[in-house]
């Protein structure tokens, strides 16, 4: 096998594993609470006589594997989901391992929008889509708290007949605010679904301070059947709609998409920008950074219409001190095609980098610098979706719905989620140990914040004890003058 761990070198955390067998071929995803125990029980030689032939096959045919860890086993459960989907490996079949989450679908071009659970693949519609959500019940028992909260609709009748109306519970007992009957006007309803949909996207706090302010009203009259209820809503709410919670318009994942729709907004966004050559592969390039600190850059790669990942790469900015976006764009820009010439590669049909004028720039500087073939580049600025291109003044924009709007959109914000998930990795192993951790008095939550505000322990050697009080003002000055003397005895 070629990755052979030590037991102590595979975090005993939530993650994902991959088994590959020795042609490569992705065989097996599985899923872990503890993944150093999962996969101890995996290679102990023992094992293979517990088990029925198609483990035992799978163990066998094992050559290679590779582990990612997640924060929880939700996150577990879905990017295990994705990974088979994307992988369909041979064992995962064989062993019915490929349960699909339910999502939430809301399309507001429905007469009267409302919210609905579905477990299909998301289809070839206007609507949103929310999730996947791992937590079944959960999810039933808030979505119907929502609908009931904000009195939608939960059927499936636009314009119902009179038999129906009078057999309608929820107009009966005013769970729904009755659109189809006139009760409500088309706008105020749309009124109430817009006001759902920003719990939707996770923003629960008013709604939280309002079940806080019932359950303290039930306790106060010794409801307390009402309260816990009340608690269990509040909690499943916060499950269901906290910050992991993803939502995406349709057509805004190519990679779910079938080829001939990828295809079709290549050529859209061809003809949008009035390019000769046929746009088969598109790079995009975002930076992530906090106040300059750990700055990354993050490339992306779709072929057709849809991500190839195995072309993805990040950068760690290597030359660029402080918040300056611009001259990171030009960095990444530059020791990517260099190596691309350098190699010999082929150069992609268009390079696209997430900002405007000032990131375009940087990006056409840095590849007139290193003498790069002339190809079409252009900027995306994300608050008004302004597409900029070199030597004209005025941008482009393109209708909401255009296909070449939205394949560059789901560019944009696939490099933009790569970038993050990278800086998250860097800082995360940057906290997990610290020079920092052998000064006494220095906490988990001190070092936490002196890392994440000064950057490294390298431009934590360079400041005076002033300069560090300055930047973090409830450290105080005698905390400063021991991590700063400490850190120059250290050399």
């Amino acid at each position: 096998m070629k990755h052979e761990y030590l037991p102590s070198e595979i975090p005993p955390k939530p993650g994902v594993y991959v088994f590959r067998d020795r042609f490569g071929t992705v065989i097996y995803v599985g899923k872990a609470v503890n993944l150093r125990r999962r996969l101890g029980n995996y290679f102990q030689p023992a094992r293979a006589m517990r088990v029925d032939a198609k483990t035992r096959s799978l163990i066998k045919s094992i050559d290679d594997f590779a582990f990612h860890t997640v924060r929880n086993e939700e996150e577990a459960l879905i990017l295990e989901s994705r990974l088979i989907k994307d992988y369909a490996p041979k064992y995962n079949i064989l062993m019915r391992d490929d349960k699909r989450y339910p999502l939430l679908r809301l399309n507001m071009q429905d007469k009267f929008p409302t919210f609905t659970k579905v477990r299909f693949e998301r289809k070839n519609d206007p609507a949103m889509y929310f999730g996947p959500f791992p937590n079944g019940s959960a999810l039933q028992s808030t979505l119907e708290f929502i609908l009931r909260r904000f009195k939608l609709r939960s059927c499936k009748y636009d314009e119902p007949d009179e038999e129906t109306i009078k057999r309608c519970m929820k107009r009966a007992v005013r769970d729904c605010s009755a659109p189809c009957c006139n009760r409500i006007s088309p706008e105020d309803y749309r009124a109430k679904v817009n006001e759902a949909l920003e719990v939707l996207k996770g923003n629960t706090k008013e709604l939280c301070a309002e079940l806080d302010e019932e359950m303290r009203a039930a306790a106060a009259e010794l409801k307390f059947e009402k309260c816990a209820r009340i608690r269990d809503v509040k909690q499943n709410l916060l499950a269901v709609f906290g910050p992991k919670v993803r939502r995406f318009d349709n057509a805004v994942l190519p990679e779910r998409e079938d080829e001939a729709s990828g295809i079709a907004a290549m050529k859209q966004l061809q003809t949008e920008l009035g390019l000769a050559k046929p746009l088969d592969t598109i790079i995009c390039f975002d930076i992530s950074n906090i106040m300059g600190t750990l700055a990354v850059a993050s490339m992306v790669c779709f072929r057709h219409g849809r991500p190839d990942r195995s072309s993805y790469r990040h950068f760690r900015i290597k030359t660029v001190e402080g918040s300056n976006d611009f001259a990171m764009m030009k960095e990444a820009v530059t020791r990517h095609f260099s190596r691309l010439i350098n190699e010999e590669k082929p150069l992609p049909d268009l390079l696209v980098v997430d900002g405007g004028k000032g990131q375009l720039s940087s990006a056409v500087d840095a590849l007139i610098a290193i003498k790069c073939p002339v190809l079409p580049v252009i900027g995306l600025a994300k608050r008004e979706e302004e597409i900029f291109l070199p030597g004209r003044s005025e941008s482009v924009l393109l209708s909401r719905s255009n296909p070449a709007l939205k394949v560059l959109q789901a560019l944009r914000d696939e490099a933009h989620r790569f970038a993050i998930t990278y800086h998250k990795h860097l800082r995360q192993r940057l906290l997990e140990y610290s020079v920092l951790d052998e000064i006494s008095g220095i906490g988990e939550v001190r070092k936490k914040e002196i890392l994440t505000r000064i950057g490294s322990v390298a431009r934590l050697k360079k400041m005076t004890p002033e300069e560090l009080s300055a930047k973090i003002p409830n450290l105080g000055m005698k905390i400063s003058e021991k991590i700063i003397a400490f850190l120059q005895d250290k050399g």
